[in-house]
């Protein structure tokens, strides 16, 4: 089964004029691996996930994706924290904004994926909340280069709508195996849908905790058990 590529952050700094935004900062996700960034508000999550797609490039140091410099790479898919639907575009053309060569089957196949059989010519208006959310995966699914980067994908859901995707990320995640780093400010996301969970914090951002978690098993009691881990983990470095 393919994988992802691996990614290797090797941060000295960046900084926004006289902000320095992130510090010194390294870290390495394994192909195929499932990555949380968690940290407060304002932190620079979002800040280092755009150094993980190529788009911001005024730092210090190093990021590889796939052995190349990230802009370089070949493009991730991006699930922001709105579906941000082309409106006048219908399903299929949402998709070939990311990527224009798409075939009608393949178009077929990627809602199909998601749960959106049939729906390639519905506009984004005459779609659910959650329908929507479901184009916006298949939107990140087909650039196909093996890299999904989440920037709060949950954030102002209601929880039955959560879970709903969080099923569906876990059926993509296990399928097909991509390398993703997720960013959250709420340990329950990962403790569902992480291997490992990196904790942010200070200014400039430095990585004050790096946790793997243990997916052997599933469920309401498993997720408990990780979110513990990481509760307990980011409270001990909360202490003075």
């Amino acid at each position: 089964m393919a994988t992802g590529p691996g990614i290797r952050v090797d941060l000295t700094g960046l900084r926004f004029g006289a902000d320095a935004v992130i510090g010194r900062l390294s870290f390495d996700v394994a192909p195929g691996q499932v990555v949380a960034l968690i940290g407060p508000s304002g932190v620079g999550k979002t800040t280092l996930l755009r150094v993980l797609s190529g788009v911001e490039r005024g730092f210090g140091g190093s990021c590889l994706v796939g052995g190349v410099p990230a802009h370089l790479a070949p493009p991730p898919g991006m699930v922001f924290q709105d579906a941000r639907l082309l409106p006048w575009a219908d399903a299929a053309a949402n998709l070939r904004l990311v990527r224009p060569d798409l075939t009608g089957a393949e178009v077929e196949a990627l809602l199909a994926r998601v749960g959106l059989v049939g729906q390639a010519a519905a506009y984004p208006r005459q779609m659910s909340g959650g329908m929507q959310r479901r184009l916006g995966l298949a939107r990140a699914l087909a650039p196909g280069s093996g890299v999904l980067l989440l920037d709060e994908p949950f954030v102002s859901l209601d929880a039955a709508l959560v879970a709903d995707l969080q099923g569906l990320l876990r059926g993509v995640f296990a399928d097909s195996r991509p390398t993703v780093v997720m960013v959250s400010h709420d340990p329950m996301d990962a403790a569902r849908l992480a291997d490992r969970v990196i904790l942010l914090s200070g200014r400039p951002a430095q990585i004050a905790g790096d946790i793997v978690l243990d997916r052997a098993s599933d469920g309401v009691a498993a997720d408990a058990a990780r979110l513990a881990v990481i509760q307990t983990r980011s409270n001990a470095m909360a202490m003075p």
